[in-house]
């Protein structure tokens, strides 16, 4: 197919490029090889661009593919290149990358990176603002720049607008000579449907086969407002998670041409046959046979480019991938796939969204990004959105949110939405509030049997398996029930507590069963208690106890409200006598520690606390002892994000955060001893996850202790910053996002047990402390802490900005809702407040103006 236009573009006036989006990080030459920005939407997979503008890490079809390519390895795997023909006649083609990095050069039998063998730009660098990525490309041998940028919509409190399976990418080419230029952009990939990234694939009788035994088909389509080539297989049995479609397609009206397939590939020559038609003049001859099992597709877009100006050209890639199992023997299905039939309705819906959500994505990494917050806050809270979009997270058939803690290379890491891990974020809750019910309600309406118990992790399908998981978790339990609070609050759904409350006050009461976690019901958690360390701890320790408090004043606060004043009682008197031993017994002076102590017959322990398996009378091992644990104030740091108050004693809080700067830091790794695994190295700051100043340190502690892992960081750094130790906080969140700089790893891949961990999504709650922010819906209030400047907020159903300035000696206030709706009848500003006629909500786009003294 050939076409050829001599008019000049116009292609999307509602761009990126009519208004810019606000850089948060500048990643110049020199951190690119790691940087690896996700492009889809939440719960559908994603492809990652890397700072160079490769395409990288295809994870779409239901599983983590860490380094997997989409197709065959080396030259010729999915790449836009870019066709220039000067005035003069001379012609350039090159790849839309930036150049090989030093590493890549390592010797490898010829054949060191991917593409290798392309002509690439000479200058590359890379601007972020989840997520939103910019490739800026530039070459002295030639006459245009190139920014490609690429994003996903993502829009806070609307998950089925930021859960599309696409990837935008938009290519604006600026000619820089005096003369007409014509240039041709275009996008090249195999149909690589069954090729998941794992080392075998699914044939079309479901038997594990080699690479290439399958036969893919590639059409050309035209409809509504988009063009290009749909994938598919008639080989691929359509049972398997590998089954599918993908598409690659164009919004421009003029100028395209394609090829669905190019000639075999012995030799390489599929690549060499693509790349000298497209030398040729910037189209593509289309052929009539496709080859190979996997053919290889290209689509082009040809234009004119006056002197001096900018043209930008849109692509989409899209999929549609609808088997999924996860850690299920059944198809548990994916949410997104019940939205649209295919791979080429999703670029048909994009097409005639897409105006609208890039404009609503766009207002909210502004008003995030104008927050007058410490950029490395800013950085450390929105690039972690991008996890929400890894294979981390996923949406069963329902819709249903479900979380692995993290992704292997090629698997999930630790199934099961596991409690005691996903306590810590705070990302789902105050941005897409609805997604954090589903994970509640399958928490206590499906995964809570009738004694209380727990299955920290949850099994699939739901409706019979989500019990399946025999062992509880105090953290997780407990950590559960205040989130459960504080996802009442911050909705204000009475419906939502009254539905789940009998299972949330069953899961307090299992605490008290005999030989369970407080057995003997004072208060105090002496029994086994498995938690986020993986192991039991055994007596009193100050991770468990400070959870343990903050869900005795979750509960006595829900049960107030079910008009159940005796058993919120029973949960103060509780909570006063626990907050006593913690202070009296557990804190050493410096910091809280445990007191290691066991059940003297092992009939006098609950076995389903014990998720090991094994349970000590004596001597256990794996326990924390005398240690400065790094995450031993997270329950507290929780009851100030749900505005529960102060668990314990506020001076022993300061001190305690004072005592892990002291002692858990390190301003460089280069001589500290670590058995384990490493997630900070050689020169690099970090927090440790314990250290024993006091010595003591038991044989076998528990098996984390000379780790670092950044969620853990975050949890003692967001701490300091509620008890006004701002600089040591922000220290220790620098000291994170330097380590993830994009020289040394992505930015957008904080990694713990996996890829992409939960828990680092924590870091949310730096944004909470610095504002102050809080909302009940229940209440219909709102607070924040008041200082000069502009400041994002968003309670998971609404989201806007507020804006402060001083007035005589009070503070003129200025709300505004950029989305959704919020009922709001008070608004505090530290200990002033504002009270407004009941009923008052504000809606989209709305404002209130008030003063306080």
């Amino acid at each position: 197919m050939k076409s050829f236009i001599t008019l000049g573009l116009f292609l999307m006036s509602f761009s990126l490029y009519a208004q810019d989006f606000p850089v948060i990080k500048h990643y110049d030459q020199q951190h690119l090889y790691r940087v690896a920005l996700p492009l889809g939407g939440i719960g559908t997979g994603t492809v990652s661009i890397s700072g160079k503008g490769e395409l990288k890490d295809w994870e779409i079809m239901n599983r983590p593919a860490k380094g997997f390519s989409g197709g065959q390895m080396g030259n010729g795997v999915p790449f836009f290149s870019i066709f220039i023909k000067e005035s003069n006649g001379k012609t350039h083609t090159k790849g839309l990358m930036g150049p090989l990095d030093p590493v890549d050069y390592q010797d490898k039998e010829g054949r060191p990176v991917d593409n290798h063998g392309i002509p690439r730009f000479r200058n590359v660098s890379f601007d972020a603002s989840y997520p939103f990525g910019r490739v800026n490309l530039s070459d002295p041998s030639l006459p245009v720049e190139v920014t490609l940028t690429a994003y996903n919509p993502l829009i806070p409190t609307d998950a089925d607008a930021s859960g599309m399976p696409l990837a935008v990418l938009n290519y604006a080419v600026h000619n820089t000579s005096n003369q007409p230029i014509t240039v041709a952009v275009c996008g090249l990939m195999r149909n690589f449907i069954g090729n998941d990234g794992s080392k075998t694939r699914m044939d079309w009788k479901g038997d594990l086969i080699p690479i290439g035994s399958r036969y893919n088909q590639n059409t050309f389509r035209k409809t509504g407002q988009v063009q290009g080539i749909f994938m598919y297989s008639d080989s691929v049995k359509k049972t398997t998670e590998q089954w599918g479609t993908m598409a690659l397609v164009t919004t421009a009206r003029e100028g395209v041409s394609y090829r669905r397939s190019s000639r075999l590939n012995d030799w390489e020559n599929a690549l060499l046959d693509f790349w000298d038609d497209f030398s040729a003049d910037g189209e593509l001859t289309d052929k009539t046979t496709l080859v190979d099992n996997d053919p290889q597709a290209s689509l082009a877009v040809k234009i004119q480019i006056p002197a001096h100006q900018t043209r930008v050209i849109p692509f989409y890639i899209t999929w549609h991938f609808p088997n999924r199992f996860a850690w299920s023997a059944e198809n548990v299905g994916n949410y997104y796939a019940t939205q649209y039939a295919d791979a080429w309705e999703v670029a048909e819906k994009a097409a005639m969204q897409l105006p609208i959500l890039e404009q609503k994505t766009l207002e909210f990494v502004r008003a995030f990004a104008k927050s007058n917050l410490p950029e490395v806050v800013k950085e450390s809270a929105l690039f972690n959105l991008s996890t929400l979009r890894s294979q981390t997270v996923f949406r069963v058939k329902d819709g249903t949110m479900m979380g692995w803690e993290g992704c292997m290379d090629n698997y999930g890491s630790c199934q099961g939405s596991c409690t005691h891990v996903w306590n810590y974020e705070q990302a789902t809750g105050f941005l897409f509030g609805k997604l954090a019910q589903t994970m509640r309600k399958t928490e206590f309406g499906l995964a809570t049997d009738e004694t209380g118990f727990m299955s920290f992790r949850v099994g699939l399908p739901l409706a019979t398996k989500a019990q399946s998981y025999k062992a509880a978790a105090a953290d997780g339990q407990m950590g559960t029930i205040m989130r459960m609070y504080r996802d009442w609050q911050l909705s204000g759904d009475l419906q939502l507590l009254k539905e789940l409350y009998p299972s949330v006050k069953r899961s307090l009461e299992f605490a008290w069963l005999k030989g369970g976690w407080d057995g003997d019901k004072d208060g105090v958690m002496e029994g086994v208690q498995h938690n986020t360390m993986d192991v039991e701890y055994y007596g009193p320790n100050p991770q468990m106890q400070i959870w343990y408090l903050g869900a005795l004043r979750a509960m006595e606060e829900m049960a107030k409200a079910m008009g159940e004043p005796i058993f919120a009682a029973e949960c103060r008197r509780l909570f006063e006598q626990g907050r006593r031993f913690a202070d009296e017994k557990l804190f050493n002076g410096e910091y809280y520690e445990q007191i290691i102590q066991t059940a003297s017959r092992k009939e006098d322990i609950l076995m389903a606390t014990v998720a090991s398996g094994r349970a000590y009378t004596n001597d256990p091992p794996y326990q924390l002892g005398k240690g400065c644990l790094v995450d031993q104030l997270i329950g507290q740091y929780m009851a100030h994000v749900y505005g529960l108050g102060y668990l314990v004693n506020p001076q022993n809080v300061q001190k305690t955060l004072q005592s892990i700067m002291k002692y858990n830091y390190r301003p460089t790794m280069l001589n500290h001893f670590n058995n384990m695994r490493s997630y900070a190295l050689g020169d690099e700051a970090a927090l440790l996850m314990a250290s024993y100043p006091r010595g003591g340190r038991p044989t076998i502690p528990f098996p984390y202790f000379s780790e670092v892992m950044t969620g853990f960081e975050y949890t003692a750094a967001i701490g300091m910053l509620y008890e006004g130790q701002t600089e040591t906080g922000l220290t220790c969140i620098k000291n994170i996002r330097d380590r993830y700089d994009g020289q040394k790893r992505s930015p957008f891949d904080e990694a713990e047990c996996g890829h992409h961990y939960a828990r680092a999504m924590t870091s949310w709650g730096a944004v909470l402390a610095l504002t102050g922010f809080q909302y009940s819906g229940v209440k219909k209030s709102m607070a924040f802490t008041p200082k000069v400047g502009s400041y994002f907020w968003s309670n998971g159903y609404a989201y806007g900005e507020v804006q402060f300035t001083k007035a005589g000696n009070g503070w003129q206030t200025k709300l505004t809702v950029l989305n959704g709706s919020l009922p709001l009848e008070n608004l505090s500003l530290g200990k002033n407040a504002k009270n407004f006629a009941a009923g008052h909500t504000l809606k989209e786009k709305q404002s209130i103006t008030i003063s306080l003294p």
